[in-house]
């Protein structure tokens, strides 16, 4: 077998290019773990997906020491990917090596009052150095964490497209499980709500940003006629009450709607010639329909059903297999998808084809890519070998 060496001298097997490394969240001791996996040498950056049930600030504080100097970044999620796929109460950590990576960090500390220029001017100086470095490097990607109870991702990536050029985004929106109370982000050692963390890579690996879902529109059409677009709430489609009327339109009880009933039958809206899936995350009290994300009035939205997703998913892997074999796939996973498969007794497919093929990161509160929030959905970067390590 082919082996190539860091910049630290750390032997590293072919197909391992990309450090993962994984613990139990309730170990007193999950970062020595990580760092005995993993290595804390050579890393230009780490990457920390921490179930909300991590004692967070001392995992952070322990972190950044330990794998200093590179930055540790991360945030709390809906569920982690790990090496056997889905996965609950763990850390999960990933390391980019210097000798294949370059990154940029910025940290959005409040989302309410950040300026898109400055970020986007900081995006473009940031670019322009690191091909100044490393000009015979020529993949580039850029990951967003943003907490995923700030309802600002919309806004957020949007403005923050304007300073990509040709680079493509992918991210998701911090969890807490299931409770949607309390989600953050992490940047070395500030654990931070109302903020994001934008990653700006350079690497000598190619790569391939992606976005998969298994959802067909169907003929079936509403029209949002009363919304409250800030917090996004629907409350009238089809000018009657917005549970109600979903409910009608799906031959459902509208007392019986349930998170499964939203991920079995989502809604998507139509932009350019692709769908997106804006996805509802709850009934409030009063028989409104709460989005993951951005929603207003006079929008058409689609029923859509599912396709089979191992099926789905077993092809989107093949699909980035067809490039060569990847090292490794960092994902970000809407938290709706793996409640589809666990309600459809799929968990165990999903987790066997994710950890066939090297997919780690977290089940999220929505989803990333390039200039657009999404959910439902499965986002992410294949990272494979350069030729000189295949």
């Amino acid at each position: 077998m082919n082996r190539i060496r860091d910049m630290a001298g750390l032997p590293v097997r072919h197909g391992q290019i990309v450090r993962t490394a994984f613990a139990d969240c309730h170990d007193d001791s999950a970062v020595e773990r990580l760092v005995r996996d993993m290595g804390s040498e050579g890393l230009d950056l780490v990457i920390l997906f921490m179930s909300p049930n991590s004692d967070l600030n001392k995992v952070l504080a322990e972190a950044t020491e330990a794998f200093a100097p590179a930055h540790v970044i991360g945030c709390t999620t809906a569920g982690e990917l790990s090496e056997h796929g889905y996965s609950e109460d763990e850390i999960v950590a990933i390391g980019l090596p210097s000798s294949h990576f370059q990154t940029r960090t910025i940290l959005i500390e409040d989302l309410t009052e950040f300026q898109a220029q400055p970020i986007i001017d900081r995006m473009i100086r940031n670019r322009n150095q690191m091909a100044w470095e490393t000009p015979d490097w020529g993949s580039e990607f850029a990951l967003l964490l943003v907490d995923g109870l700030s309802l600002r991702e919309d806004e957020l990536t949007s403005q923050l497209a304007l300073g990509l050029g040709n680079v493509p985004l992918f991210g998701g929106s911090a969890g807490d499980g299931n409770l949607f109370e309390s989600t953050y982000v992490m940047h070395d050692q500030h654990v931070l709500s109302n903020a994001a963390v934008l990653v700006q890579v350079r690497s000598c690996c190619p790569i391939k940003v992606f976005k998969a879902d298994h959802l067909v529109p169907t003929e079936k059409r509403m029209v949002v006629t009363g919304a409250d677009p800030a917090r996004r709430i629907v409350c009238e489609i089809n000018a009657e009450p917005a549970a109600r009327e979903y409910a009608r339109i799906l031959g459902k009880d509208p007392e019986q709607l349930t998170t499964f009933t939203f991920a079995a039958h989502p809604v998507v809206v139509r932009i350019g010639d692709q769908h997106h899936v804006r996805a509802i995350q709850q009934v409030a009290p009063n028989g409104d329909l709460v989005f993951f994300s951005a929603i207003d009035e006079g929008v058409v939205l689609t029923l859509a059903e599912p396709d089979d997703m191992v099926t789905h998913l077993e092809a989107e892997m093949s699909r980035l297999r067809s490039y060569g074999t990847p090292d490794m796939i960092l994902g970000c996973d809407c938290i709706l998808r793996r409640v589809e498969s666990e309600q459809k007794q799929r968990t165990g497919e999903i987790s066997r084809i994710l950890a066939d093929n090297r997919v780690v990161g977290f089940s999220t509160y929505g989803e990333q890519v390039n200039s657009m929030h999404v959910n439902q959905t499965l986002t992410g970067v294949a990272i494979y070998p350069p030729e000189e390590d295949r």
